[in-house]
């Protein structure tokens, strides 16, 4: 008998990322119950199946269950097409698992019969493509291709067999080796084909070993156009840089507005994303609220000149692929993993003030993490704690729900950075309920066991400044082996707890006081107090020299806490941490930032003397710890201005700026060693 290796290599996840879990359910109820299929296998390697009730259902090879024939009538996968699977799969299970003479291209090749496959969706040529997909979808993803995208590839391993590829606005994963017509992706049914193209030629242009992130396609640089806009930000950049927050007033900030969607009406998604976090920096010290951070500020404005920049080597991936902003997704599934709540008080402490919350999802096929964002606008004399935020409604849940919940849409559209819309529309369901044992679910990429090896993995990216703006790239579920401390810093105001992963290393659950939910440490506490902690979700990273973890949710055995939505006015008494010794490198850097946003807060035209002088003291910090590049241009900044004046200083600042915050980058996210910070790349 032939063998269908295509057949027996579909798990029951895979079949229910093709369908849905009732429907698997429902074929595995029938076939033990003895209503399944009589299935019979032709020279062809056809399998048909006949069910009791009469339907017959035929599955060719070379095509996906979607395109098959059943006598049911149904257009998509159904119970049939899956109960014929399962069949097949538990008849084959009781003869040898070799193929047949008659046909040894359906045989299943050395190592494959146990799920694992070390292979490569780079074995299609753009032939097997047209013939699996159409030549329209060819035709599609040859337009995205000229203006070209980013791709992230992650390759078969035993633990994830089944090879992916992360595009802008969509994830496509190729479950069954050297089949196209399984190919599976949250995109919508209009644009499958087409993104199935792009990710297969993601895998051509990434084919070499150690590559896991390429551009694809594109021109070498921005069109002239795109580069006028982009040069017209930067004026706008150096402005502020002259200038500082101060004088940015309305009417300057009207102009910000205007070159927002004038680069967003260019493609160039990343710049426009630093232009409206900068819009909202100045919105935030207009209004006087906590949301404005000098530090963030000054980062934003090397931001936008590191980008342009960098343009030349490779505009696809630091300004912005020209994707659709939004692409509607098929029917998903998302795991929460927490809420943060954030925002500011309007000016005077009250009106016009915002609250966020943002909630995290784990988009379990996918294998990466998305963000549904939510704004309220305060009314004079309300400032509503996360606690109060936790009843209002999202998705006809309240909120505290839906962040410890299993949502499935079928009305789900995603950005380019990572956000995500959920729609109750009433034709496209959406369903919320609750977590159970989900994040214990969740696949390698996101479930992490072993926190080193994650972040050694990660180590290879570009540094921030010109990475694809994307939100939650951090957010990780971390499995919990033991809970060796926890304790509370009152002069950093933030909890600190020490836990072991499964693989034995150590994480700093690190936690800063958020004034908006004030019980928000004390349930975090309790939580990473209890004897039976499982995982903990947050942005995993390292920080001076170790692997840390800000919490977002803590699964105990009791259920899912989220600190921030947590009651309590934060009066439990909290123990003490234990004192943690200071890095000089990273003290040196960190301190010579904050003189750097210190002077473009103020703006380099109206530098006060105790600002000049920061500059000079850190210049010397620096040298005195070894970082005489960093210490170079600090003090070259300060010659600068002291002989040319403030506009011929801009771009000393910003070489101190990026260099500094790379270099930081490098020591905190590295090895946490001195060597790298010391001499930084460039």
């Amino acid at each position: 008998m032939t063998v269908r290796a295509d057949l027996l290599a579909l798990t029951p996840q895979t079949l229910a990322s093709l369908a849905n879990r009732g429907l698997v359910k429902r074929a595995e109820k029938d076939l033990m119950a003895g209503s399944g299929p009589a299935v019979t296998v032709s020279d062809d390697g056809t399998v048909r199946g006949r069910f009791p009730d009469g339907t017959d259902t035929t599955l060719p090879p070379g095509i996906g269950l979607d395109a098959t024939r059943c006598g049911c009538g149904a257009t998509g996968v159904c119970r049939h097409r899956i109960g014929v699977v399962l069949a097949y799969q538990r008849d084959a299970e009781a003869g040898p698992r070799g193929g047949s003479a008659a046909d040894p291209g359906c045989a299943v090749p050395q190592g494959e019969a146990d799920g694992y496959a070390d292979w490569s969706p780079a074995e299609f040529d753009d032939e097997a493509l047209a013939a699996a997909l159409g030549r329209p979808a060819l035709a599609a993803a040859r337009r995205v291709r000229e203006r070209g995208y980013v791709a992230r590839l992650h390759r078969p391993t035993a633990d994830d067999p089944a090879p992916r590829v992360e595009l802008p606005t969509c994830t496509v994963r190729f479950p069954v080796p050297r089949e196209l017509g399984y190919a599976l992706t949250d995109a919508s049914a209009a644009v499958r084909g087409e993104v199935v193209v792009l990710a297969v030629w993601a895998f051509r242009a990434g084919d070499a070993p150690g590559v896991t992130e390429v551009s694809v396609g594109g021109r070498t640089a921005p069109a002239e156009p795109a580069e006028e806009v982009l040069r017209a930000a930067l004026a706008l950049a150096d402005e502020l840089l002259l200038d500082g927050v101060q004088q940015a007033g309305p009417v300057f900030a009207g102009s910000l507005a205007r070159v927002q969607r004038s680069l967003t009406g260019a493609c160039l998604h990343w710049p426009a994303g630093v232009v409206a976090e900068l819009r909202g920096q100045l919105d935030a010290y207009a209004a006087r609220g906590s949301g404005y951070e000098a530090e963030r500020f000054a980062l934003l404005l090397a931001e936008l000149h590191a980008r342009h920049r960098a343009a030349a080597h490779d505009p696809v991936g630091v300004l912005g692929t020209k994707e659709a902003p939004e692409t509607p997704l098929r029917r998903v599934r998302l795991v929460a993993l927490g809420c943060r709540i954030g925002g500011h008080a309007g000016r005077d402490g009250a009106a016009n003030g915002v609250r966020t919350a943002e909630t995290y999802f784990a988009h379990h096929d996918a294998g990466i993490t998305l963000v549904l964002r939510k704004h309220w606008d305060l009314t004079e004399g309300r400032l509503l704690t996360g606690h109060e935020l936790s009843g209002r409604r999202l998705l006809g849940s309240p909120l505290r729900t839906l962040a410890a919940a299993n949502v499935v849409s079928e009305h789900t559209s995603r950005a380019a950075d990572r956000t995500v819309t959920i729609s109750r529309g009433r034709i496209a369901a959406t369903s919320v309920t609750p977590l159970g044992s989900a994040w214990r679910d969740l696949p390698g990429g996101l479930l992490v066991r072993d926190t080193a090896a994650h972040l050694r993995a990660a180590g290879t990216r570009p540094p921030r400044m010109i990475r694809p703006r994307v939100e939650a790239e951090s957010v990780r579920v971390v499995e919990v082996s033991a809970v060796e401390s926890v304790g509370y810093d009152p002069a950093g105001q933030r909890l600190e707890a020490v836990v072991r992963d499964l693989a034995g290393n150590e994480v700093l659950v690190l936690a800063a006081y958020n004034p908006l939910c004030p019980g928000g440490l004390d349930a975090l506490a309790a939580a990473l107090g209890d004897e039976d902690v499982h995982c903990v979700s947050g942005m995993l990273g390292r920080a001076h020299g170790r692997i840390v973890l800000d919490p977002l949710a803590v699964l105990t055995g009791t259920g899912v806490v989220v600190p921030d939505l947590a009651p309590g006015d934060g009066d439990t008494s909290l123990g003490a941490a234990p004192a943690r010794s200071a890095d000089p490198i990273t003290t040196a850097l960190e301190s010579a930032l904050a003189a750097l946003a210190e002077a473009a807060h103020h703006g380099l035209r109206r530098l006060t003397a105790p600002a000049r002088t920061r500059l000079t003291d850190s210049a010397a910090t620096l040298h005195r710890t070894g970082l005489r590049t960093a210490a170079r241009l600090i003090d070259d900044l300060h010659a600068t201005l002291h002989r040319a004046g403030a506009t011929a200083a801009v771009p000393a600042w910003l070489d101190a700026q990026i260099h500094l915050t790379a270099a930081l980058e490098l020591h905190t996210e590295g090895t946490g060693g001195t060597n790298t910070a010391a001499h930084p790349p460039g």
